[in-house]
């Protein structure tokens, strides 16, 4: 259990929200990571692992024509992934990761280039109109080194979310209770 991950969970509690993944290179480490987590079940709504292409359009509803123009690894297949965990599963919050850890290349990206996004409540922390963000990982390593860095990336980008949604007087509060500065 990481501590990225017991402040995902920590922070979604305090704010009452929920969380759904959808993850295909990563295969369910995701989900195995926050549900690692005590407390985990208040906050935590379930995952989609689709693994195989086909599965993206059919489960999360990513627009078929996307997945066979551009493949499966590309950041606005992230982007409906993590939007279509989120109403699947009923979440105020979507996390997705996509991408090539190897040992081929796929869909003519090399071995590293992932995706991960979130998608969420509209609001001051957003970060967009929309309500979700993509970042674009170029990772190096083996398999399960850029399977792990992709884990850790995408719960640091929903934690920069999920901290940034906070206003003041509840981050103040937060801190407060919890012995930070």
């Amino acid at each position: 259990m990481s501590s990225t991950a017991t402040d995902v969970v920590r922070l979604l509690t305090v704010n009452g929200g929920t969380l759904a993944v959808a993850e295909s290179l990563t295969g369910g480490l995701v989900a195995a990571e926050i549900t690692s987590v005590p407390g985990a079940s208040k906050v935590f709504r379930g995952s989609v692992t689709a693994y195989a292409t086909d599965l993206k359009h059919r489960l999360l509803g990513v627009d078929a024509t996307l997945l066979a123009q551009r493949g499966a690894v590309d950041p606005q297949v992230a982007a409906q992934m993590a939007a279509g965990v989120r109403t699947a599963l009923g979440a105020d919050w979507g996390l997705a990761t996509t991408g090539v850890a190897g040992p081929d290349p796929q869909d003519g990206q090399a071995v590293g280039t992932v995706f991960v996004a979130v998608d969420g409540p509209l609001g001051a922390g957003s970060g967009s109109a929309g309500g979700g963000k993509v970042e674009h990982l170029r990772l190096n390593g083996d398999r399960a080194e850029i399977r792990m860095e992709s884990v850790r990336s995408v719960l640091a980008l929903l934690l920069r979310e999920l901290a940034g949604e906070q206003t003041g007087n509840e981050r103040a509060q937060d801190t407060e209770r919890n012995g930070g500065f």
